[in-house]
């Protein structure tokens, strides 16, 4: 094992807490439901970015650039101040839902650039204007812009024109799990000398204001080695530390205090509040810091002069062990050592046949995925107290997530943005923790056991969604992402983690049970859902009450449990080998897929079934009060995800479960109807493999015509959410005297439907490319070579179902890559980004990307999901056609060593 991997391993086995500190700051506390005590639970309104300065979190931090311990109980993060701004920037800013013309958006510019998963070396750049931060025009500006207008973007408003800028790198390298070295190094891109204050913050999260009798800790200056200046930290639960600054420095002292007299007309108790250090820089106010130097939050003030183009440098030092020499020969070399590691590390992780250009997206995704965990806390039974709400009473003020009072979150969860999504969502962490297990496995599995746990799990079996309502129902992915590990671990050591799998399937044996009985109105296998995370993909809002009455039975819907069920079936038959008592398991989900596989699809051409065979695609069935059902012929992912319901049987497990098929034949025996839309389970493919799916060849062939057209969904940079036929067609809905419509939109939403701040007709998404890439490989591996395709439709050139996924993979790849004119798709039309030394390097994983040009949209660090990138360059960098037509996935397993 190298370096990394040896640091994992003493972390598995609980020898050295090597994860103890990490990325766990949020880069956004205010503006979330847990710091919202209103009265209408408007969380943006209620706690703005103008109270973040002054007011003191109850649930959680942020900062720049920051760590943390695990769970967060002392903080670390920079600050920066150019002299000119009207604050000191502490934390990123950005607009709220309402403030946005397309909802909340991060304004800022900054970069995780590398991290190994222990975070024994991370690399983090923040761009900071010299000139004063244009915090109101871009609020004003955005409010003015209609949702036909594109985002006003930072560089829009000039303020990095001239290169009058900052570039800022914060480095981390770790000597021990408890002593780590920092450094700053500043590079002035302007062509004139600037000044800059560097003010490295260290504080306590405020638990004592919240609970009654809880210890204080507290900071101080202590005596330090010569040229060096240090604070003393001291926390019961963590015990003491140290924070070591080079040079003979200014420390400021504060408390991490509410400032009432600012934000209410109240009188401080005390006068050293958590502003007080933004005070003394931006009213010069030097008695607003402690002068005894002591308090819960203090920082240092390093006023650095750079030369046009030159760089300077910062260290420091935060140990559990108080050091003799902070700043000698061994702090570079362990530097050294750790970035020497994290290559060492990548290279063995990273296909060899990647390009460079392949390889630094490959990276920085991975960076990206690890810079974005968080500590997570939010008691919501103590939560609900004290809004002044029993859930055990009735109320006139139920307050949000009431239901959920049996949950406790307290641990470093996977975020899919510390800014614009600082809490977790269930279906992006599965999607998460498939790309982490490249690098760490045990995280991964740990991410998955989260939402299954008694504290997260619901007792009657749902998943929680995400904090601004636990109840709403996210795709039911988690099995898929276990299965997924459970292989990729068995592949990699030989032996499968058993205890884990049978964990996971009891527990998701529940959410099952939970989705039958909650989401199958009639009990006829045809699921609704709502929303289910494709926010405004339909013609109405799936997550409220129809317009019409009635109710919607979802393709997608129904499509997530058919894949549902063939997951449980797999890790059913996984368990079986080893313990017999399961194969009953392996029949009963089998019976769920066959059902639900046939209420999609009854036999002839009947308008209460999802398929439509004329014209070969599957449509959401609206039912109405009066007993008549329509079909909204809507082409969209929904249509789909039937597709993406795919899962082969490989001939070694028949012949492990003979009784099990035989049981199986009974039951097509018993139920011809549902024989007739699963022929294909009778149907020998390559290697004698089986395949268990509701698109049979005649309507994969279907689909596929319409998946590969350029003219509907196949764009140059992958599958677009919904056909561009509905561009010049849009789909028209009348009801009550109102018209709803879908129109084609690649961009920004035009519609505040769900928010407003995502768009699901017309834009690239990750997460269903990745399972439409699946499913495809899925089938690949049952038909095999014969089966041909033209790619794209009406080119005349035709594909194996393998390069089918190839070019799909290719396409959602160049997003990120240069193209022939050295251009990055993902960045648009920001020359800036295209064509500058210091930018064109730096990629953003955005939350999804314009349907005909690729370019970013929505949250700008949603590297959760789309960092997949990384999932789609390894597959097909790391083996062949060959080598996986008669390996089947264990050949990319094998790979990730």
């Amino acid at each position: 094992m190298n370096a990394e991997q040896t640091r994992l391993e003493e972390t598995r086995t609980q020898k050295k807490a090597w994860k103890m500190w990490g990325p766990y700051l949020s880069e956004r506390q205010w503006g979330t439901v847990r710091e919202d005590y209103s009265d209408n639970g408007d969380a943006w309104n209620y706690f703005p970015h103008d109270h973040a300065r002054s007011r003191a979190y109850h649930w959680g931090e942020d900062g720049l650039a920051g760590i943390s311990d695990e769970k967060q109980r002392l903080c670390f993060a920079l600050a920066l101040w150019n002299e000119k701004d009207p604050i000191i920037k502490e934390r990123l800013f950005g607009l709220t839902n309402s403030e946005g013309n397309h909802g909340e958006d991060a304004k800022e510019y900054y970069f995780y650039l590398d991290s190994t998963p222990t975070h024994s070396y991370m690399k983090y750049l923040y761009k900071y204007p010299q000139a004063a931060y244009p915090y109101d025009d871009l609020v004003r500006t955005n409010r003015q812009r209609s949702k036909l207008e594109a985002e006003y973007e930072l560089l829009d408003t000039g303020v990095f024109n001239e290169d009058k800028y900052w570039d800022v790198f914060v480095e981390y390298a770790k000597e021990g799990p408890d002593n780590i070295l920092v450094k700053i190094t500043v590079h002035n891109r302007g062509s004139q000398e600037a000044s800059l204050h560097v003010i490295p913050h260290l504080w306590f999260r405020n638990t004592w204001s919240w609970d009654k009798g809880a210890a204080k800790p507290n900071m101080k200056m202590a005596a330090s080695p010569k040229g060096t200046s240090l604070i003393a930290a001291k926390q019961n639960d963590i015990g003491d530390y140290f924070f070591y600054c080079e040079g003979e420095v200014p420390l400021l002292f504060t408390e991490n205090e509410t400032n009432v007299n600012r934000l209410y007309g109240q009188a401080n108790q005390s006068p050293y509040v958590k502003d007080s250090i933004n005070n003394y820089f931006i009213k010069g106010d030097k008695s607003a810091v402690n002068p005894a130097r002591t308090g819960s939050k203090a920082a240092a003030d390093y006023l650095v002069k750079v030369k046009a183009r030159s760089s300077k440098t910062i260290r420091l030092r935060l140990s559990k062990e108080p050091q003799t020499s902070p700043f000698g020969p061994a702090f570079e070399k362990s530097f050294e050592a750790r970035q020497a590691e994290a290559e060492e590390f990548y290279n063995n992780i990273i296909p060899k046949g990647l390009s460079a250009d392949q390889k630094m997206v490959y990276r920085q995704a991975l960076a990206g995925m690890l810079w974005s965990k968080q500590y997570f806390y939010y008691d919501v039974k103590k939560w609900l107290k004290e809004h002044g709400d029993d859930p055990f009473k009735a109320s006139n003020r139920a307050a949000r997530n009431r239901a959920w009072y049996h949950m406790v979150n307290d641990d470093v969860i996977s975020m899919p943005d510390k800014w614009e999504y600082p809490w977790y969502a269930a279906w992006d962490l599965a999607f998460h923790t498939q790309v982490l297990a490249l690098v760490d496995i045990d995280f991964a599995k740990q991410q998955l056991d989260l939402m299954l746990g008694e504290v997260y799990l619901h007792p009657n079996g749902q998943i929680p969604a995400y904090e601004w309502n636990f109840g709403d129902v996210n795709p039911p992915v988690h099995a898929v992402s276990t299965l997924t590990i459970y292989r990729l671990e068995k592949e990699r050591t030989g032996k499968g983690d058993l205890a884990f799998l049978k964990d996971s399937f009891n527990k998701l044996l529940m959410n099952f049970t939970w989705w039958v009985n909650r989401k199958d109105r009639n009990g006829k296998n045809a699921f609704e859902g709502g929303f289910l995370g494709m926010d405004n993909i339909g013609v109405f809002d799936r997550s409220s009450p129809l317009p019409t009455g009635g109710h919607l039975e979802q393709a997608d819907g129904t499509a997530w449990m058919a894949l549902f069920s063939q997951n449980m079936l797999e890790i059913a038959s996984e368990l079986a080998l080893h313990d017999p008592t399961y194969e009953s398991m392996v029949l009963k989900f089998a019976e769920h897929f066959l059902s639900i596989s046939a209420a999609m699809d009854q036999p002839g051409d009947q308008n209460d079934k999802m398929w439509d065979d004329k014209d070969g695609f599957f449509y959401d069935v609206l039912c109405l009060p009066s007993g008549q059902n329509h079909r909204l012929k809507i082409r969209s992912m929904v249509g789909f995800l039937p597709l993406c319901a795919a899962s082969l049987i490989e001939p070694e497990l028949r012949n492990k479960f003979p009784r099990v098929l035989e049981r199986i034949q009974r039951y097509f025996e018993r139920h011809p109807e549902v024989k007739a839309n699963n022929a294909a389970l009778g149907v020998k493919g390559v290697q004698d493999r089986r395949i268990l799916t509701i698109v049979d060849e005649k309507k994969l062939r279907k689909l596929l015509a319409y998946l590969l057209d350029e003219n509907e969904f196949l764009s140059p940079y992958g599958i677009r959410a919904l056909s561009k036929i509905h561009e010049k067609k849009p789909y028209v809905f009348y009801v009550g005297g109102q018209e709803y419509r879908v129109d084609y939109v690649p961009g920004d939403s035009n519609t505040g439907m769900f928010g407003g701040n995502s768009n699901w007709r017309g834009p690239i998404w990750m997460p269903v490319n990745q399972l439409i890439l699946r499913a495809l490989r899925q089938n690949y591996l049952f038909y095999g070579d014969s089966f041909k395709v033209e790619c794209p439709t009406g080119s005349g050139k035709l594909m194996t179902l393998y390069e089918v996924s190839e070019e799909i993979s290719r396409r959602l790849a160049n997003i990120f890559l240069r193209d022939k004119n050295g251009r990055r798709p993902v960045h648009g039309q920001y020359e800036k980004f295209q064509s500058d030394p210091h930018w064109k390097d730096l990629i953003l994983y955005y939350e999804y990307f314009h349907g005909d040009t690729g370019a970013g949209i929505g949250a700008s660090h949603q590297t959760g999901w789309t960092g997949l990138v990384a999932q789609f360059l390894h597959v097909f960098g790391a083996v062949s056609q060959k080598e996986f037509l008669k390996e089947g996935a264990g050949a990319v397993l094998r790979s990730v060593r």
